[in-house]
């Protein structure tokens, strides 16, 4: 059977990964690596020398003080760990060096495998400027814009398209470097912000701009190649509920598209991702207006946070198939084969205060997660586990899923308000306010949804 096949090749290539992450996301794919057999190796720094992904794994690993740079983000002490403790591959999650094409090539010419794409996709997809020039010459639908270097340049496009626009940079996400103008008045004071956010983030503070798609939904397709020539989508997932340009609930399949824009959708992903011989798990984010135009927004060659709502609708492990791909194995399917069923949302369960979202770090005194039926949790954290300001305050992503949208989302507000963590601040007020919506409920919503139920914000 091609399960029996890909272990025997995972017993001879992938004796052991080393994860180069840490919380949930090292918790989720130590959790695949030990299904498969595979010896989990973590890595820590010192803030998290006693943290539950530490406890999983089969062999872990120091790196670093606390602060990211000098232990996470630190691709020296990653690659000597890899080598003392002899792992033959490196998974990096997501975040940190996960979309690092430098990191990606040391992995490799280490002689190790790397669980991910190719440096070179990474890098070409990593300058969001050349992204747009590539998947424009694949003919996948791009928001009109123009690369810009200075302020005039600017100007003088912003007046080509028309106003409003947007201001984005060209390195990096998370919304940092990205600024809506209105009018030519407010440019020049917007140009300043964005290029010093972006440099202060991402070393970068080259920008380029975009025509303003009024209340769009954020649409994206998992796509996932061999590098043979054999890419596949993976349906798509609605990512409207965002807060500052960052995901909050995300679910699949999507309320809002048709099925004709479905189809074109994954049509455009697959010729985006086969036109740079895709290999490996990756997302194309698209922007879709009202009428159902959609734009390329950009591409994430990793694994996304919110790929367990793809898994719980098509009843694959996406991580699996990372490995399979990163073996040299074709994918495990064919398009023809994949099925997506039932409905599932994802709910991402952080430290901050619900009013303002600003972090809430500190102590959790004590934490009950709520089960039931259509209930995956995905966590790193315990009771007594401290939430530090060193990383990002995510403690948990709980996935509901149900054979329909309602039930999906009567399930997620059942396991939300059966969930207790004392001792820090959470948003799961915010999560139950946003699941209760009368538009959010009809699947009537975009990217403007936070700013309506907060419009002080």
């Amino acid at each position: 059977s091609w399960a029996a096949i890909t272990k025997v090749q995972f017993r001879i290539m992938f004796e052991s990964v080393l994860i180069a992450n840490r919380g949930e996301i090292a918790c989720r794919i130590i959790r695949t690596l030990k299904r498969l057999n595979i010896r989990a190796i973590a890595v820590y720094s010192e803030a998290d020398a006693d943290a539950e992904h530490v406890r999983l794994a089969d062999d872990a690993i120091a790196i670093g003080p606390a602060q990211p740079m000098h232990s996470y983000l630190n691709v020296e002490a990653v690659l000597t760990a890899a080598k003392k403790l002899e792992a033959a591959a490196i998974h990096p999650g997501y975040g940190f060096l996960s979309e690092n094409a430098a990191f990606a090539k040391r992995v490799l010419d280490a002689g190790r495998i790397w669980i991910g794409p190719s440096p070179d996709s990474i890098e070409r997809m990593g300058d969001k400027q050349r992204a747009r020039q590539f998947m424009a010459a694949a003919n996948v639908p791009i928001v009109p814009g123009a690369d810009i270097d200075h302020l005039a340049a600017a100007e003088a496009a912003a007046r080509e398209l028309g106003y409003p626009v947007m201001l984005k940079a060209a390195h990096g996400g998370g919304g940092i470097g990205m600024a809506a103008v209105a009018d030519a008045s407010a440019l020049a004071a917007a140009w300043e912000t964005a290029k010093s956010r972006a440099e202060r983030a991402f070393g970068s503070a080259v920008l380029y701009l975009e025509k303003y798609v009024a209340a769009p939904h954020h649409v994206e397709i998992q796509v996932f190649g061999d590098g043979q020539g054999n890419v596949v989508h993976i349906f798509e997932r609605e990512c409207s509920v965002q807060r500052r340009h960052q995901k909050v609930i995300e679910e699949s399949p999507s309320p809002f598209i048709a099925a004709a824009t479905r189809q074109a959708m994954c049509a455009a992903a697959i010729q985006g991702a086969a036109a740079i011989r895709y290999a490996g798990a990756g997302t194309l984010e698209f922007l879709v207006d009202a009428e159902q135009n959609f734009y390329f927004l950009e591409m994430n060659t990793r694994l996304q946070v919110e790929h367990p709502v793809t898994e719980e609708t098509t009843g694959l492990d996406l991580v699996e198939w990372q490995l399979q791909v990163a073996a040299g194995q074709p994918l495990p399917l064919r398009q023809a084969d994949i099925r997506s069923q039932g409905h599932a949302i994802e709910s991402r369960i952080y430290a901050e205060n619900p009013k303002k979202f600003l972090p809430s770090p500190g102590t959790i005194d004590h934490l009950r997660w709520a089960e039931g039926d259509g209930i995956r949790l995905e966590t790193g954290i315990r009771s007594g586990d401290t939430i530090t300001p060193f990383y990002d305050p995510l403690i948990a992503k709980l996935v509901a899923y149900g054979p329909s949208r309602d039930v999906a989302i009567a399930r997620a507000e059942r396991a939300l308000q059966g969930t207790t963590i004392d001792g820090i601040k959470t948003n799961i007020p915010f999560l139950l306010e946003v699941l209760a919506d009368d538009d959010f409920r009809r699947g009537d919503y975009n990217t403007h949804l936070i700013k309506k139920l907060r419009p002080g914000l």
